[in-house]
């Protein structure tokens, strides 16, 4: 099947990735991100959970404010008091979380197969009576019987939900079951069917562009993967790997996708790894002496996207892995006359000093170790 050109993104880094361990953003915080989301133009996001009360009802009721930039979702157990709580709020659009595998029926809730279809059904007719967009889940998919998942995703349609929400919960999918899975959902109910993929095994952006491929309309994301255990896909990675080699642009401003990385990060307290895809302060970074050289010549060279796109910073790193293109570069960017001849034994001793100090050289230090080889070579004292 051919992946649909209304693909719809929605961000649960406000619900699902502040469930990640230790991480508890207040008001302003999580008003903050939801701003920088609708200004990057995320046209669905998942808000929060209004049942947890205290701080975060004063917070999701500030966010009703935003309510005409776009949908918000409440998500809500498949309790009839959670969601009647949400309508109330002034929620148009929830979310409901029920489990279909026999494990989690079982451990989570001690229900059986017939239970969860008659509260999914029960719970769906009661938000669609209130005039709701409804959203639900066929949590931890992965393990759910398929002859089941179809005949619940045939009983969420017949109730009326406007979408099922598939949820590896646990991450144990690869690209091709979860592939099947949307497509057993697809096949079985005229219902649009969202990817809700987990990162254990690191398969999440994988598995959601191989459940969009099977049919799927939504899919979920968290800025910088921020959610339980492992993660969930990042939002950068699903936007530009989308854009660049599916061609399907989301309508998201790529320019502030490292901005809205950084507050995140921020706001977290948890440090982005450098070489995080499309985000990561070395994904445009060159230090190899091979890469520089070509990147100094054509910036195609090593780079599938331009930093400018999403918001990034190129930088030519001196240290071990430097050529002589790079410290010749670096010394002219600093108004350094250069003499070509004094390069190798230049480049020699940042590599020495690289080593040493086990990081890049900087700019400073490169100076001077400069200066100190042309005074070998000249045999006067260095300049001040």
């Amino acid at each position: 099947m051919q992946m649909r050109t209304d693909l719809i993104l929605e961000d649960t880094t406000l619900r699902d990735g502040e469930q990640a361990p230790g991480v508890a953003l207040s008001k302003v915080q999580k008003l903050e991100i939801l701003q920088a989301l609708l200004g990057a133009g995320v046209k669905w996001i998942e808000v929060g959970i209004p049942k947890m009360g205290g701080e975060e009802l004063d917070y999701l009721h500030a966010s009703l404010d935003y309510a005409d930039q776009a949908v918000l979702v409440a998500w809500n157990r498949g309790v009839k008091d959670d969601i009647c709580f949400s309508l109330d709020m002034g929620f148009k659009a929830v979310h409901i979380g029920l489990p279909t595998s026999d494990v989690h029926l079982k451990s989570s809730v001690a229900k059986d197969r017939s239970w969860v279809s008659q509260q999914a059904s029960d719970m769906v007719k009661y938000a669609k009576d209130r005039g709701a967009f409804v959203s639900i889940s066929a949590e931890d998919v992965g393990r759910t019987d398929a002859s089941f998942l179809q005949d619940y995703a045939g009983i969420v349609a017949e109730a009326g939900a406007d979408r099922l929400r598939l949820s590896d919960t646990i991450g144990i999918l690869g690209p091709e079951g979860y592939a099947e899975r949307v497509s057993f959902a697809v096949r079985a109910a005229d219902i649009a069917v969202h990817c809700h993929c987990h990162n254990d095994f690191g398969l999440a952006v994988a598995n959601t562009i191989a459940g969009l491929k099977a049919g799927a309309k939504f899919f979920h994301v968290c800025v910088n993967s921020m959610s339980e255990r492992a993660g969930m896909p990042d939002l950068a990675q699903m936007v530009m790997a989308l854009k660049c080699i599916y061609d399907r642009d989301l309508g998201i401003d790529t320019t502030k996708l490292t901005d809205l990385a950084n507050l995140v990060s921020n706001h977290t307290g948890v440090a982005n790894e450098p070489w995080r895809p499309v985000v990561g302060k070395n994904v445009f970074a060159h230090e190899s002496g091979i890469h520089s050289n070509g990147m100094l010549k054509d910036p195609r060279s090593f780079e599938p996207i331009s930093p400018d796109e999403v918001g990034g910073t190129r930088r030519i790193v001196i240290g071990k892995h430097a050529g002589r293109a790079a410290i010749e570069y670096t010394l002219k960017n600093a108004n350094i006359a250069v003499a070509p001849d004094l390069l190798v034994d230049c480049l020699d001793k940042v590599r020495q000093q690289s080593i040493l100090q086990g990081s890049e050289i900087t700019s400073a230090q490169l100076i001077d170790i400069y200066r100190a080889v042309e005074s070998d070579a000249t045999g006067n004292a260095a300049p001040n």
